[in-house]
């Protein structure tokens, strides 16, 4: 469809559980600087920001990604905390306005997915009514009926599943408090292809849900400094960084984000088991990797969870400092240890 031909404002359908009808109009204007994607949900504003979120990751697995327009989305009702049937409409009213869709009509559609950014959509909840022109989330059941089932966001024209062409890796990092909720916790990079020819800026391209601003920057700045060091990294990805932690202070994480990125584009082997690593770096685009603080209490978390298989990554300069028999005990857990002062030595 050319862009003449591509509606200024496109509507969605969905039902909640109970059977109420909502719908989700989306509207596109020129970006003017504003946000790609802005999402309204009346008197609830963090909704809205989940829905923005949905909306972001579902458009990772698009082909082409043109977000020199804003998009802005609004539901005409607030649906339950725990509702999650609209997601699947929002993803939809966003492709309709934007071309990379189409629909004779409105469309009806419940769904709802972990992993948009996979392009995988896990389920829905059925209300006690369906009409029969519903488009219902998930794998379809021997018994579907006359309903049409999505199992994941290629299947809306015919193309296979697009999560086989994004890539996935979790590395961890040791995350201390000082308390009980000290722990290893992970950080997920997901790249897709991008076109040569797509005119964004490489930090425009990352996408970072679900942490505030100075968290986004951070991990932008970090993870554009590092591929501009591989030479052949810049302008080929478009990526979605997930944390499991839902707040921390600190970058002691950005080594495991670096090297995660690395796996996800093949730039490096992929350890047995788990990749674990702290680090961080004030000169990514050299490639360097400087030390963090509490190295005590990091190693000491590090080697109690530590498994068979698992791949630790230190900054060099701990090598000196570290515990005494620290990687002997490492290795007598199955894990091994290295100190490293740059990446692409692994």
């Amino acid at each position: 469809m050319t862009r003449a031909a591509t509606p200024a404002t496109a509507q969605c359908r969905t039902l909640l559980a109970d059977g109420t009808a909502l719908t989700v109009t989306a509207t596109r204007r020129p970006r003017a600087g504003r946000a790609d994607v802005k999402c309204a949900v009346p008197g609830a504003p963090q909704l809205g920001e989940r829905m923005a979120e949905v909306v972001r990751l579902a458009r990772l697995t698009e082909a082409r990604l043109d977000a020199r327009e804003q998009v802005v989305l609004s539901l005409d009702g607030t649906p339950a905390p725990a509702e999650r049937n609209w997601e699947l409409a929002a993803v939809l009213a966003d492709r309709l306005v934007r071309g990379t869709w189409n629909a004779r009509e409105t469309p009806l559609a419940l769904g709802w997915s972990d992993a948009w950014q996979l392009g995988r959509i896990d389920g829905h909840a059925p209300p006690a009514t369906l009409p029969a022109d519903a488009v219902l989330g998930g794998a379809r059941p021997a018994d579907a009926g006359p309903f049409d089932y999505l199992p994941h966001l290629g299947a809306l024209t015919g193309h296979a599943d697009p999560g086989a062409a994004v890539s996935v890796v979790r590395t961890w990092f040791p995350l201390h408090s000082g308390g009980i909720n000290d722990s290893l916790a992970w950080v997920e990079v997901s790249v897709f292809p991008r076109p040569p020819d797509d005119p964004a800026d490489e930090e425009d391209t990352i996408a970072v849900p679900g942490t505030d601003a100075a968290l986004q920057q951070a991990v932008r700045a970090a993870l554009a400094g590092a591929r501009h060091f591989d030479g052949r990294g810049m302008g080929r990805w478009r990526t979605v960084v997930r944390f499991g932690a839902a707040r921390f202070q600190g970058d002691s994480y950005q080594l495991a984000l670096v090297l995660a990125d690395r796996l996800a584009r093949g730039r490096d082997f992929v350890p047995r088991g788990r990749l674990i690593a702290t680090g961080t770096s004030s000169a990514w685009h050299a490639g360097q990797v400087e030390g963090v603080a509490g190295l005590a209490a990091k190693t000491q978390l590090i080697l109690a969870q530590a498994l068979p298989g698992d791949r630790v990554l230190l900054p060099a300069a701990w090598q000196d400092e570290l515990p005494a028999g620290f990687a002997q005990a490492l290795r007598g857990r199955g894990a091994t240890l290295a100190c490293i002062d740059r990446i692409g030595l692994i």
